[in-house]
């Protein structure tokens, strides 16, 4: 059945394309921002996570920031140390000076190493459980406590209800750190209340999103090769069980009902760990899903990993974006965080980073596991261009504020600050 699924064509013309976020801003403006003037008098950043062509969400944030913070500081020469798993052999670019396999334990301490005799200021560790070696990824602890070097660590999860381990990792990573980043207000109140955090060491600064211009879906659609009366839904990212997709392709009936045009389009690969614990079970399970109800000509899947070209694309020409997810502690989404920046119409389950990102009317929630409430937010909007037209709105004044030029000039102006402290410490 998958491969009897139909992909989309994604190709645009090049005017589509991104645009280049440094052309944008006025040389005249840099005196307003005191970090960047002075970050041009080089801060030397080093990132410790997976990193491209390592397919996960991570290693695609961390090349995001990297790029968007170089920009800004163009004398300075960025370090990537990535994490890998055993066996591996990535063809990573050159700013991966060094590597950390990631259950051997001793490689966390040749990394410290690395970058305590290097020329590196400041670390930057991009931190998910999952994502390093030991228990509960514990054995970043080792990297951090044998760094002679300020550090920052960026929390993509944060729970609420964390095991013992669990807790004590981000509490032994906040006493050690200088800084810590989350990307919305929740996220920070979690660790001040849950783990103890010194509020005054985290700072907020938004999951970054490419600056897009701004097109209708309709010209969009015409360049995919769709009607321009054709209603989208769109899905995107690593596919795993707890993207809830099942519960939308569920309401695809109810939908197809008032409006029986729509196509759903699930756009992204299997999560290459689900793929190697369980092969293609999931992806088979919503292809099943998807002949039991009739529905091959309304959901389509394209099963790569996609370039952000090509995701912009696709996020260009949706009218209704979702994010089905099953988890309530999911305190951030890249995929979210794009399709806002796009300024799409989304339907979301309330998880916590959906709950605070699309209040004041940037999109529609619904409760989880519940197809019938996502048809029905879905036929609102489709319902009503009014409404559509107002939530795109919120949705893409809000995504300018998390462009990543403004996320780089947040990242160093943490950078500098927390430098300029370790020098007033030390004396230097």
């Amino acid at each position: 059945m998958a491969d009897e699924q139909k992909t989309v064509d994604a190709s645009l013309p090049e005017e589509l394309a991104l645009r280049d976020e440094v052309r944008w801003i006025k040389s005249e403006d840099l005196r307003l921002f005191r970090s960047l003037q002075e970050s041009m008098n080089k801060i030397e950043p080093a990132y410790v996570a997976t990193y491209p062509p390592t397919e996960c969400g991570i290693a695609t944030f961390t090349r995001d920031v990297l790029q968007s913070v170089a920009k800004y500081s163009p004398f300075s020469k960025p370090t990537v140390i990535a994490v890998k798993r055993d066996n591996e052999i990535e063809p990573y670019d050159r700013t991966v000076r060094c590597q950390i396999v990631k259950e051997q334990r001793q490689s966390y301490l040749d990394a410290a190493d690395y970058v305590n005799g290097s020329a590196v200021d400041i670390v930057s560790i991009q931190h998910e459980y999952g994502i390093f070696g030991g228990d509960d990824g514990e054995y970043v602890l080792d990297l951090v406590a044998a760094l002679q070097k300020p550090s920052v660590v960026t929390c993509h999860t944060v729970l609420q209800h964390p095991s013992p381990n669990q807790k004590r990792i981000i509490q032994e990573l906040g006493r050690m750190c200088d800084a810590m980043i989350v990307m919305i207000k929740t996220g920070k109140q979690i660790l001040v209340d849950v783990y103890g955090i010194d509020p005054k060491k985290v700072a907020v600064i938004p999951h970054g999103v490419p600056n897009v211009h701004r097109v209708s879906a309709s010209s969009v659609k015409r360049a995919l090769g769709v009607g321009a009366d054709i209603p989208i839904m769109s899905t995107f990212g690593l596919i795993s069980r707890g993207k809830g997709i099942e519960n939308a392709i569920k309401a695809m009936p109810m939908i197809l009902k008032r409006h029986p045009k729509t196509i759903y389009l699930v756009l992204g690969e299997t999560h290459p760990g689900v793929r190697k614990h369980e092969g293609e079970s999931y992806r088979n399970s919503l292809n099943d899903l998807v002949a039991n109800l009739g529905l091959e000509n309304h959901v389509r899947f394209n099963n790569r990993f996609l370039s952000l070209n090509e995701l912009v694309r696709y996020l260009c020409a949706t009218d209704v974006y979702i994010t089905p997810y099953l988890s309530k502690d999911q305190i951030t989404s890249g995929t979210l965080a794009y399709a806002l920046g796009c300024g799409r119409a989304i339907v979301s389950t309330a998880y916590l980073y959906a709950e605070e990102v699309l209040g004041d009317n940037r999109g529609l929630l619904v409760e989880f596991g519940d197809p019938e409430a996502i048809a029905g937010a879905v036929c609102r909007v489709l319902d009503d261009p009014a409404l559509r037209t107002e939530l795109e709105n919120n949705a893409y004044a809000y995504g300018r504020r998390a462009a990543w030029f403004n996320v780089a000039i947040d990242n160093l102006e943490l950078f500098r600050r927390i430098l300029l402290r370790r020098g007033q410490e030390t004396g230097a």
